[in-house]
């Protein structure tokens, strides 16, 4: 029988290997669905700490084998004084001379005002309100409440001065409109003709433009008619006690009325005066009814103007006491707030926003004072004034040579570039160290910077001179120097990583974590943790940065925590599933139908 069996399966290799390969395949997907992956995210935080930012930047160069330095000042101006001469010796500090300074002069009393009036802010948001600025913004909102008073009433002596108007024009516009009439249609001269047919007729032998007057003014006086009779149909039904709705669109159709009658009118005066100028010029004596009506013309025309002009007010008047109310509203609502603020005193973002506006105010004047001591050149250290190359009244600039001073101390020529030399200044501090003395660290101060570079294959270096403040026996000339030059040094300043910072568009923030005791700080610190509740994104104001840091002037406080990098890793888990006949499979036995196998 086994034997049977394995001669079945030898005589259908193919078959068990197709077969085979689909069970395999199967079980595999089936295998893989079994599992997923998860990503699980870590977070490596940082704490903000106080602590001392230091800006440098480094240069190479060597060791020089000169003992002389060129002074150049950092600013141009007129030489007023100069305090050595040629052969005496002088020490570090000295004046040598100085520069017209009185613009920087300016410049550092207007920072001082500066500073002292953001100062003057910060303590009088700082200080509680007092009696008088409480009344001062109390009466500020009763003014603006009386103010939306006066303007209701305003308003609603509005409507009742507009149905008034309204009343008025309607005494005088049935008059204007039948007089009208009778003008036009009335049959002075023939019994058959209507009196404006009569002028047309007259006239148009002389002219034929009289018959289009004649059609203007019968269009006109139809229109008029109709707007007239609509709106007086609405006038009969309201009175004073209407609503304000149903007051200001009678006002408004009152208007267009007087208006189509005011054209009507013109219209009949353009037709008769025509017919009565064309007689004239030809010496032909006009029908003397003709000027009667153009008396009665001229009435009504002085009483349609007049009325227009009322009710064209009363138009107006409305809108503009609505929008009076909604001014008082909005200032209302601003005195309200105004007083709410001063009772409850400055919020923390006023008082931060003071703040911040202090330190840089601080800031410009530390700069302007900076500036200021460009115009005293001083000697960098101590020495002997080898020559003076200026006199009080010359003019000098960032590339003159001042003076030329010999030194006992041992000098480093370093280079750097041109975005690097823009921050470097004479007075610098700098720390030197050598290749050959891996153990020796000296210090030292920048001496003098090239004004003029050197280009080679189209990069531009300049040398800068730094004068060691110790010197060492073991230091030759034309020893490799590494000089890394501090630039700025802030004490006690915010800082945190700057991998930390993020930046979108012109805002930086970072991804500020609650510290909830679900993690271990020094675990979070190093290796890292997984979160549950994720960080949120709070905006930050940075200032300056070193190598690793960087300074927070507005934004966080000492101790926030902020992710300062984040790490994803996948892990795979099982997932147990139940068999059912939608992912169950199958397979049957070798044995095939009677004689034929598979």
């Amino acid at each position: 029988m086994v034997k049977d069996f394995f001669q079945k399966i030898a005589a259908h290799k193919i078959r068990v290997a197709i077969l085979l390969i689909i069970v395999l395949a199967v079980g595999y997907y089936f295998y893989q669905k079994s599992r997923h992956s998860v990503t699980v995210t870590s977070y490596i935080l940082a704490a903000v700490e106080k602590g001392t930012l230091i800006s440098s930047l480094s240069g190479t160069g060597q060791v020089s084998a000169s003992d002389q330095v060129d002074i150049k000042p950092e600013v141009s101006g007129e030489i007023t004084a100069t305090y050595v001469q040629a052969g005496q010796k002088v020490k570090a500090g000295a004046l040598i001379a100085k520069i017209d300074s009185s613009d920087a002069y300016q410049d550092v009393r207007d920072a001082r005002t500066a500073l002292e009036t953001a100062q003057l802010e910060l303590e009088e948001i700082l200080e509680p309100a007092s009696e008088l600025t409480l009344l001062q913004s109390e009466s500020a909102l009763i003014s603006a409440q009386k103010a939306k008073a006066t303007a209701e009433d305003n308003l609603t002596k509005s409507y009742e001065d507009g149905f008034n108007t309204v009343s008025n024009a309607f005494l005088e516009l049935p008059g204007i409109v039948s007089g009208l009439r009778d003008i036009l249609y009335s049959n002075s001269y023939t019994q058959n003709q209507s009196n404006m047919d009569y002028y047309a007729d007259s006239a148009k032998y002389f002219d034929e433009k009289i018959l289009t007057y004649r059609d203007d003014a019968k269009t006109a006086y139809e229109k008029a008619r109709v707007a007239y009779d609509a709106n007086f149909s609405v006038y009969k039904t309201a009175s004073l006690s209407s609503d304000e709705a149903t007051i200001e669109s009678l006002i408004n159709e009152t208007y267009a009325t007087v208006k189509l009658v005011s054209e009507a009118v013109k219209s009949a005066n353009n037709l008769i005066q025509f017919y009565q100028d064309k007689y004239t010029s030809r010496g032909l004596t006009p029908q003397s009814l003709a000027a009667s009506q153009l008396t009665s013309l001229n009435s009504y025309s002085s009483k349609a103007s007049s009325h227009l002009s009322n009710l064209l007010t009363a138009k107006n008047n409305i809108p503009d006491y609505q929008d009076d109310i909604e001014d008082a509203k909005r200032t209302i609502k601003e005195k309200e707030l105004s007083l709410a603020e001063t009772k409850a005193g400055a919020d923390e973002l006023d008082i931060r926003a003071k703040k911040i506006a202090i330190q840089q105010k601080k800031d410009a004047l530390a700069s302007a004072e900076e500036t200021l001591a460009d115009y005293s050149i001083r000697a960098p250290f101590d020495g002997m004034v080898a020559e003076m190359e200026v006199k009080k009244g010359d003019n000098v600039s960032s590339g003159t040579t001042v003076a030329t001073i010999i030194t006992a101390k041992s000098i480093a020529e370093i280079t750097l570039n041109e975005i690097d030399v823009a921050k470097v200044k004479v007075g610098q501090k700098a720390n030197l160290t050598f290749d050959a003395l891996e153990d020796l660290t000296l210090t030292g101060s920048v001496a003098e910077v090239d004004t003029l570079g050197t280009a080679s294959s189209g990069v531009v270096s300049y040398t800068v001179q730094i004068a060691f403040d110790t010197q060492d026996e073991r230091i030759k000339p034309g020893m490799s120097v590494t000089a890394n030059i501090i630039l700025a040094a802030k004490t006690d300043v915010l800082l945190v990583p700057s991998a930390a910072i993020k930046t979108v568009g012109n805002e930086s923030y970072v991804e500020l974590v609650a510290a909830d005791g679900s993690f271990d700080l020094p675990t979070a610190q190093s290796t890292g943790v997984t979160l549950t509740t994720a960080p949120t994104r709070q905006t930050v104001t940075v200032g300056s940065s070193d190598d690793t840091n960087t300074e927070i002037t507005a934004g966080l406080a000492e101790g926030d925590l902020v992710v300062s990098r984040t790490i994803s890793s996948g892990t795979t888990k099982s997932i147990s599933t139940s068999n059912n006949s939608s992912n169950s499979v199958r397979v049957q036995g070798f044995s095939g139908p009677p004689g034929g196998g598979f």
